[in-house]
């Protein structure tokens, strides 16, 4: 078996440069909330393949619906061929969602497919073209979705201008200065400088930002954007790529807020590690392209789509809702008494709902200026002593733990005191 490093430097020899990397390490195995190398070293993964991982490496019910689809077919294309599995998961993600009303779907492969799709069905629905998203916001690589993403490096700078008509509005982050008031007077001076009311199409929100840092949009604020929205005719957008099924401590984040989304993207845990994503709305909206202008050759695979039935299974099964409560409550516990030592490097801001759990690395203890150099020093620390760790945020200071909701409270103790070990000031 080939080293680490062997394989590395195979992977620099014949892969772009642009496909970055948390770690230099190569998986061989996994199972549940653990993973070895090629070398043979174990690592808890806190990082669930940036979330995808809810249900577990290698979920045993996941894994058995997957290969009985196999057993059977593996791609028709569902404009071709149709097959059950898509029928079926549409009617249960429709009744799950917390959209009232008539609700309809579609299932696509990648998380950008699903943001880019969203925007098309609402360009359709309302005939206009204008997008707003939020600062620090991720919604994918792609043209379009890079477009929408409020964050330029590494996301955006060398790739020239966007996609036209897309505008962005502060995301509000108390101890960075920035409020809900400085968020809504920014689109009262967008629609009164840039572009009216009556050409935007949609705005579109992450309930809790992934890669921007693990901020949650103030209640406020999304109340807000809900009424702007009913006012103008707009289409209120909701990114539930990483805060879907379980990671928030709900099924879906929009269920912390008093008001609905028009429609929500999903991907990542939806099928357990297997390439799937969704759009899922208002049937309305949803029915607004023409037949032929949504899908795609391996849009909703029905392997996928398998795979997915067995984690909605999995979830209600498993009381992985209630569990992702218990493990969040467990590790803020732990980080908030680490906060408090002299021995570790300064924390700030401990944050999360359910198990999407965060903190910021500052350059000063009681201050606010981030610290990046800080907090890659402490990924690499925590993946040289057997932990999978991810960084976050505008600044490069975040850290972020996205556990798989079927870990063991042992193996979560044994990454949170890796985590400790790495966090060391010196």
């Amino acid at each position: 078996m080939p080293t680490n490093s062997e394989l590395y430097a195979r992977r620099n020899a014949a892969v772009a440069r642009g496909v970055g990397h948390v770690t230099p390490l190569f998986a061989d195995r996994a199972e549940n909330a653990e993973v070895w190398d090629v070398e043979g070293k174990r690592y808890v993964d806190f990082a669930g393949g940036i979330g995808v991982l809810n249900t577990g490496h290698r979920n045993p019910a996941v894994m058995e619906a997957a290969l009985a689809q196999m057993a059977r077919f593996t791609h028709t294309c569902f404009q071709v061929m149709l097959y059950e599995p898509y029928i079926e998961l549409a009617e249960r993600l429709n009744k799950l969602v917390p959209i009232s009303g008539p609700v309809k779907s579609l299932f696509l492969s990648t998380g950008a497919e699903a943001t880019e799709n969203s925007i098309k069905i609402a360009r359709a629905a309302t005939g206009r073209a204008a997008v707003i998203a939020l600062t620090g916001s991720f919604h994918g690589r792609t043209w379009l979705a890079m477009s929408l993403t409020g964050k330029v490096v590494p996301y955006r700078k060398p790739f020239g201008a966007g996609f036209p008509d897309i505008w962005h509005i502060p995301m509000p982050i108390p101890h960075y200065g920035t409020t809900t008031e400085d968020a809504l007077k920014q689109l009262a001076f967008l629609f009164r400088a840039d572009v009216d009311p009556s050409r935007v199409a949609a705005i579109i929100v992450e309930p809790v930002q992934g890669e921007g840092g693990f901020y949650e949009v103030p209640a406020d604020l999304m109340r807000a954007l809900r009424r702007i929205c009913d006012e103008n005719g707009i289409v209120l957008i909701a990114d539930e790529v990483q805060t879907g099924f379980g990671r928030t401590g709900k099924m879906f984040a929009m269920e912390h807020y008093d008001v609905e989304p028009d429609v929500i993207c999903v991907a990542k845990s939806l099928a357990g590690g297997f390439p799937l994503s969704g759009v899922v709305g208002r049937a309305p909206i949803m029915d607004a392209a023409e037949p032929g202008g949504l899908g795609g050759t391996y849009a909703g695979n029905p392997v996928a789509c398998a795979a997915a039935l067995a984690v909605l299974d999995a979830i209600e099964r498993d009381g992985l809702i209630e569990r992702s409560n218990r493990i969040g409550a467990r590790i803020k516990a732990r980080l908030e008494a680490c906060a408090k030592r002299n021995d570790v490097v300064p924390m700030v801001a401990i944050r999360g709902r359910g198990s999407m759990i965060a903190f910021d690395i500052v350059k000063a203890r009681g201050g606010a200026e981030p610290d990046a150099d800080a907090t890659r020093l402490v990924v690499k620390r925590a993946y040289e002593n057997g932990l999978i760790l991810l960084s976050c945020g505008v600044f490069g200071n975040g850290i972020r733990i996205l556990v798989p909701l079927t870990a063991s409270d042992a193996v979560i103790d044994e990454g949170v005191d890796i985590l400790e070990k790495a966090l060391a000031a010196n």
